[in-house]
């Protein structure tokens, strides 16, 4: 600390806490759509500040500290309280229970990630990360205004949304990120039109795109680790 702190990484960081307080505000004000789109713009800035501290070789411990306390703010209580004030209100103490849930398991999630990031987690996640989880929340709730202008009020799979996502940020299931991609090396020529193709569908319909994507990253997530336990189950009766 006495040698001072790098601005630029740790600048991006404090945007990304900015959007999630934001996000905070927007929900107490119910403005749920444009909370959502803050959390998903804090998602963007977690992901910058962390591509420019490795490319610029100013990761520290403080950086690293600094980016928990702002994805704690971003990813787990601003969704929690979006999805309170936006649906689980509606449910009295067993809502303020579940947005407490969904809030304590991310931040055990970031405690697990913390301590685990410097072995077992090289190559992928253990448990949903804790931004991907944020993100269904915002893409459910930017999808479902896109038809509807009234909140959805007591609904069941919104309640069973929230259960699902904090047991999965907890869980030992392996979950795919961005950090496997190594974007310096040569790719094949369809990723660059599966990107292109991702591109088109995020501009014709940005909120089903949106949800679609993080729909299918849930399902693939759990179909996956449905598979691995199908394999290890065959392997040991071999």
């Amino acid at each position: 600390m006495k040698k001072g702190v790098y601005l630029l990484p740790n600048g991006l960081t404090l945007c990304g806490m900015f959007f999630g307080f934001y996000a905070i505000v927007m929900a107490l004000r119910g403005d749920f759509t444009m909370g959502a789109w803050a959390i998903l713009i804090a998602m963007v800035f977690d992901g910058l500040d962390g591509w420019v501290a490795r490319m610029t070789s100013s990761t520290t411990k403080f950086g690293l500290e600094l980016d928990s306390l702002s994805d704690i703010v971003a990813f787990g209580v601003a969704p929690a309280l979006l999805l309170y004030t936006w649906s689980l209100n509606e449910y009295g103490r067993v809502g303020i229970a579940t947005a407490f849930l969904f809030a304590a398991c991310g931040a055990l999630r970031l405690a697990r990630y913390n301590v685990q990031m410097l072995s077992e987690e090289k190559r992928f996640f253990t448990g949903m990360p804790i931004p991907a989880a944020a993100t269904i929340v915002a893409s459910v709730v930017i999808f479902y205004h896109s038809f509807s202008l009234e909140p959805p009020g007591k609904n069941l799979l919104i309640l069973m949304l929230a259960w699902i996502l904090s047991l999965l940020m907890v869980s030992t299931l392996r979950f795919h990120g961005m950090k496997e991609l190594d974007l310096t090396k040569r790719k094949p020529f369809w990723v660059l039109v599966s990107f292109l193709l991702v591109l088109y569908i995020l501009v014709v319909h940005p909120p089903l795109a949106l949800f679609s994507f993080a729909m299918l990253y849930l399902l693939w997530g759990i179909i996956e680790n449905i598979y691995l336990l199908y394999n290890r189950r065959k392997r040991a009766r071999h």
